[in-house]
Parts: C-alpha cells; sequence; structure tokens
C-alpha cells in the first residue's frame, strides 16, 4: 500500500471512529433529552439548530473553503493565513451580533427563538469557526490524532453539560441550548489564542484571497443548509413544534449515513487535493471506485438497522416516523456523491457554478415542501430533499466534467450506484414492516461482510495496513 493512501485510510478510519463515538453519545443521550423535554421543547431545540446552520453561514462566512488551495498558494506562510482568515471571521461575527442586536424584536418573531437564545447562538458561531479552521488544517497535514481529541473532548463537555442543566435548571429548553454552546465556546477560545500565537500577524492579501473563493461559496451553502434544514422550520410552521419532533428524530436516525460521509471525506478531500496537484487522475479513480462502494455499502447496513436507532432514540411514540428514514439516507448518499465533485471545484476555486446550482435545488426544495407538506404531511419533507439532493448531484457532476475534469471519476460507476442504491431505498419501506424479510437481509449483508473480509485478509491487505506506522 502507497504510504500517503495508507495515511488516508488510517485517519479517516480515525475520523469514523470519532464521529461513531459521537453519534453513540447522541443515541444514548437522545432518549433522555426526548423524555426530559417536551415535544414542544425538543421542537423548539431543532428550530434552534436549524436556524443555527443557516446563521452560521452568514456569520463564518465558510472561509475554511479556501485552505484546499491555500494549502498550495500559501504554501510558506500557511500559519499566517489561517490566523489571518480567522480574524476575517471575527469581524463578519461582530457585525452580524451587532446588525442582529439591532433588529432584534422582528428577528426574533420570525425566527421564533428566544433573544437571548439568538445571541447565544451568534457567540457560539464566532467560537465554533476557530475549531472548524483548526480541525480543517490538521486535516491537510494528516495529522488526525489531535483533531479526534478536540472533536471528542468538545462533545463530551456538550453532551454531558447539556445533561446536567436540563435536568437541573427549570427551563429545560435553556439548559439544552445553554450545554450545547458553552464548551464550544470555551475550547474555541483557546484555539483562537493559540492559532493567534502561531499566526503572529494578518496577512490583509489572505481576506481578499479567502473571499473570492468562499465569498460565491455562500450561497452553495446556504443552499445546503437550506436543504438540510428547512424541513423542519416548514413543518414547525404548517405542522407544529411537535410533527417537527417526530420528524427531526426520524431524520437524526436516517442522517446518520452523513457521519460516514462526514468522516470520509475529511481523509478523502486532502489526498484528492494533492492528486489533483500533480494530474494523477488514476489513482484518483482507482481509489475512489473502493471509496464510494466501502461508503455505500456502510449506509445500507445503517438504513437496515435505522427502525430499532429511532425505537431506541425516541420511543414508540416516535415510531410512526419510521418510514423518514429510508428518501433520507438516500439523500446522504447523494450528498457523498456529489461532495466527490464538489471537492474538485474547490480545488480549482470555481464556486460560482457550485451556488447557482445549489440554490436552484434550494429552490425547488422549497416549492416541493411548500406543494407537498400541507398535502401529505411531515413524511413528504424528506423525498422534497431526495429529490433537491438528486438534483444537486447531476448538476455538479456536468460542472466538474464542463471544467475539464471528466476523467477525474468514473461517471457510469456513479450513475450504476445512484440506480441500485434507489431500488434498496425502496425496498426498505418494505423491510421495514416484514421482520421476516430484515432478518433475512440482515443475514446477507453480514455474509457479504465477512466475504470481503477474506478477500482482503487472503490479499493481504489488512496485515500490510497493520504493519504501516
Amino acid at each position: 500500500m502507497d504510504p500517503q493512501n495508507s495515511m488516508v485510510l488510517k485517519s479517516g478510519i480515525w475520523y469514523t471512529i470519532s464521529n461513531l463515538i459521537l453519534k453513540c453519545i447522541s443515541l444514548l443521550t437522545t432518549p433522555l433529552f426526548t423524555r426530559l423535554l417536551t415535544k414542544q421543547q425538543y421542537g423548539d431545540y431543532n428550530n434552534f439548530i436549524s436556524w443555527q446552520g443557516i446563521v452560521i453561514i452568514f456569520v463564518t462566512l465558510n472561509l475554511e473553503a479556501s485552505l484546499i488551495s491555500a494549502k498550495f498558494d500559501y504554501k510558506d506562510k500557511f500559519k499566517q493565513y489561517i490566523f489571518s482568515i480567522l480574524t476575517l471571521s471575527s469581524v463578519s461575527t461582530t457585525v452580524w451580533l451587532v446588525l442582529c442586536n439591532i433588529f432584534m424584536a422582528p428577528l426574533s418573531a420570525f425566527m421564533e427563538i428566544n433573544p437571548l437564545y439568538i445571541n447565544l447562538m451568534l457567540i457560539y458561531c464566532g467560537f465554533y469557526v476557530a475549531i472548524n479552521i483548526y480541525q480543517i488544517s490538521e486535516r491537510y497535514f494528516y495529522r488526525y490524532k489531535t483533531s479526534v481529541a478536540i472533536a471528542l473532548g468538545t462533545a463530551f463537555g456538550s453532551t454531558f453539560l447539556s445533561l446536567f442543566l436540563v435536568y437541573s435548571l427549570k427551563d429545560g429548553l435553556f439548559g439544552r441550548i445553554l450545554g450545547g454552546v458553552m464548551p464550544t465556546i470555551l475550547v474555541g477560545l483557546f484555539l483562537y489564542l493559540m492559532i493567534a500565537r502561531s499566526g503572529k500577524r494578518i496577512d490583509f492579501s489572505a481576506w481578499k484571497y479567502a473571499l473570492k473563493v468562499c465569498l460565491p461559496y455562500i450561497p452553495h451553502l446556504l443552499s445546503l443548509t437550506v436543504l438540510n434544514s428547512v424541513d423542519r422550520v416548514m413543518i414547525t410552521k404548517i405542522c407544529g413544534s411537535e410533527y417537527n419532533a417526530l420528524y427531526s428524530v426520524a431524520y437524526s436516525c436516517g442522517a446518520m449515513v452523513t457521519i460516514l460521509m462526514t468522516s470520509m471525506n475529511n481523509a478523502f478531500s486532502p489526498w484528492l487535493g494533492d492528486k489533483l496537484h500533480i494530474k494523477d487522475y488514476a489513482a484518483i479513480r482507482k481509489v475512489s471506485k473502493v471509496y464510494i462502494a466501502g461508503f455505500c455499502y456502510l449506509a445500507v447496513g445503517i438504513m437496515i438497522l435505522a427502525p430499532e436507532v429511532l425505537l431506541v432514540m425516541g420511543g414508540q411514540s416516535y415510531m410512526d416516523a419510521k418510514f423518514v428514514m429510508p428518501p433520507v439516507a438516500m439523500g446522504c448518499v447523494c450528498q457523498f456523491l456529489y461532495t466527490m465533485f464538489v471537492n474538485v471545484e474547490q480545488f480549482e476555486k470555481k464556486t460560482i457554478g457550485m451556488a447557482f446550482a445549489s440554490a436552484a435545488a434550494a429552490l425547488l426544495n422549497l416549492g416541493l415542501n411548500a406543494v407537498f407538506i400541507p398535502m401529505f404531511g411531515y413524511i413528504a419533507a424528506a423525498y422534497t430533499t431526495l429529490a433537491g439532493f438528486l438534483f444537486l448531484l447531476v448538476i455538479h457532476m456536468l460542472l466538474v466534467k464542463k471544467y475539464g475534469y471528466g476523467e477525474v471519476y468514473n461517471y457510469k460507476l456513479v450513475a450504476a450506484i445512484v440506480g441500485t442504491m434507489m431500488l434498496i431505498t425502496g425496498g426498505m419501506n418494505l423491510l421495514y414492516t416484514n421482520m421476516v424479510l430484515r432478518i433475512i437481509a440482515i443475514v446477507a449483508y453480514v455474509l457479504a461482510l465477512g466475504v470481503v473480509f477474506k478477500k482482503c485478509k487472503d490479499a493481504g491487505l489488512i496485515e500490510r495496513f497493520l504493519k504501516k506506522k
């Protein structure tokens, strides 16, 4: 195994393990939160999280998206570049904090969030960016240990502080929000000071460089956030907070596939940037085949077991929402696939096309939600989100080909994977209603995993990997 590929694989495994631990924390504590909080409070908290995902894009400017190219363009002063974009994000945070407090009354009414919580959200965003920039910069040099430790430490702190405050305070919603933001603020402050000491001074040319790359990227991220979050906002407004609670718990189960996507992309994107830099497209095609196949296989496993996870997370009262999970999981698969193409666009600093594509997908999602949620209820939102992600995948495939990178990935393989996974997604609805078929599917899945493991062992791949330092 190539040493660099080994580093990618090992970092990917560690990111996946850490994210699985994080999800296990969520799985173990969600039943507590769904029982300690009323459905109204749980729905209001998910409304807060949905808006936080939208606000964080405007506040932080998503400047970390420029690191994939800045690694090469600012090779000799990368630490200074990191500090520079962090200070730019701080300027943005301050401006938004002032503006939001000036117009707080109408803003609070529109978002349906208490003004105190909006201020906590903004402060959280300001320090979250320090953690995010630090972690991503570490990943680009395959230094995964510190990044994993920070992620785990922050998650454990947020979870246990939230549980303590929800149990101790009269207002459980306030305890949940305060417990969620405080550890990030404290860790972010520490990392901010560390980055400042390392970067030493601000390079204002980095501001211009980062804004040129990231400003067109903001509509792209905003649109993706709309695809991921607006469902819950619209369900709250159309159906009520209790239905948002049902949808949110089921969405979390189905979106467990996102853990794999984030973990694997954390390792894949730095390696992809290195290979694109030297135009080694053959290596990218070879690795991406295994990358896609491995992801989809793991995604199917999560889809099969999702109802049991839903039962644990929410209890029997949430089981009516189990049919939300297959389309949500398939949407995550589409998101994983188009992220591979987005990585190429980021490397080439071609972000304008991304913005238009994502905006079109978001508008499609909003229109479909407005039509189908009133007609079919909250479950329809999962299918409208899937339609948006599928649309995005097709557009990004076409954009990458237009930019001259049609040889980077195997387009026929991607199309075949999407078709197969769509059939599997349709079959999941049947499996969820027939325990015998599900048991057969689980046995077949485990047997297939055993066959793959044996082939890898016979080929010596496992032994060679374990010997790599």
